[in-house]
């Protein structure tokens, strides 16, 4: 549910938030946190900076979340939902017959105290897991698979649910949010229902301070910028880019050309592309 506010400042004004009073007001599960989790935004592998315009914001901690679902046919409670920084979906916190907890991200419809397994031929119920040759064509599903037993890689973002359209052989097909269809092997691993947490695509950060919190640092317009630091500086008064084409601020083109090394993916598992009206 949203909650918006009133203006009593000029940042509260359009703020539109998320109404967060029925998830855990406490701390998360300390056994599934990850220890050690150190800040490298913007960064890659080698430590330099390889997305701009990222930095700082509120210091996080890591949820260990179960993508595969390993916990075969042993039934778990769903204890409590939670709240994670690191991602748009909530999380609901499961403690299995044996004693071990787990994350999950929470789907729609799953309650307090409702009983979810993972298995081969169980019942297909939001937060249960399933192979996909087992699951029903027209259901709403999550945390997909891409290679049995790899862990879900697809659906995960809050509200979001990918579709089952047929099924062939060894293979399923899949309608993914993008309207992509996709084949994906019938081993592998979906969890039933959509991703909960909905309305968080509606929600209105209301002031530049929140994106800084979130770790998003500002972005200069390059015509604004001394000619030092990008080709599209200097000049007289508001002058404009003034060049044969608009480039990066290293001299690459901006703006019609392939500057990516060629990848050599395949797309034989595509059967209808995303961008294909």
């Amino acid at each position: 549910m949203l909650r918006t506010h009133k203006p009593t400042t000029n940042g509260r004004r359009h703020l539109v938030t998320i109404d967060r009073s029925d998830l855990h007001k406490g701390e998360p599960e300390k056994s599934l946190l990850v220890s050690g989790h150190k800040k490298r935004q913007g960064r890659g592998f080698m430590g330099r900076v390889t997305v701009r315009h990222r930095g700082g914001g509120v210091k996080k901690r890591m949820r260990v979340i179960d993508w595969k679902r390993t916990k075969r046919d042993i039934p778990a409670t769903v204890v409590r939902f939670e709240y994670d920084p690191m991602r748009s979906a909530n999380l609901a916190l499961l403690q299995y017959a044996d004693g071990e907890k787990a994350y999950i991200l929470a789907p729609q419809g799953l309650e307090v105290g409702e009983k979810v397994l993972a298995g081969e031929s169980i019942e297909a119920k939001p937060g249960n897991a399933l192979p996909l040759k087992n699951i029903p064509v027209g259901l709403f599903i999550h945390n997909i698979e891409l290679r049995a037993g790899k862990g879900a890689q697809l659906v995960k973002s809050a509200g979001v649910g990918a579709m089952i359209q047929a099924k062939e052989g060894k293979y399923v097909t899949i309608q993914l949010p993008s309207k992509e269809l996709r084949l994906i092997n019938a081993d592998c691993f979906a969890t039933i229902g959509q991703v909960g947490n909905s309305e968080w695509k509606n929600r209105k950060i209301g002031k530049a301070g929140t994106k800084r919190l979130m770790g998003v640092r500002p972005t200069n317009r390059g015509t604004a910028q001394h000619p030092d630091s990008h080709p599209h500086g200097g000049g007289e008064g508001r002058s404009g880019v003034g060049m044969k084409y608009p480039k990066t601020p290293w001299g690459k083109h901006a703006l019609g050309t392939k500057t990516r090394v060629k990848r050599h993916r395949t797309n034989k598992w595509i059967v209808r592309d995303r961008r294909v009206k």
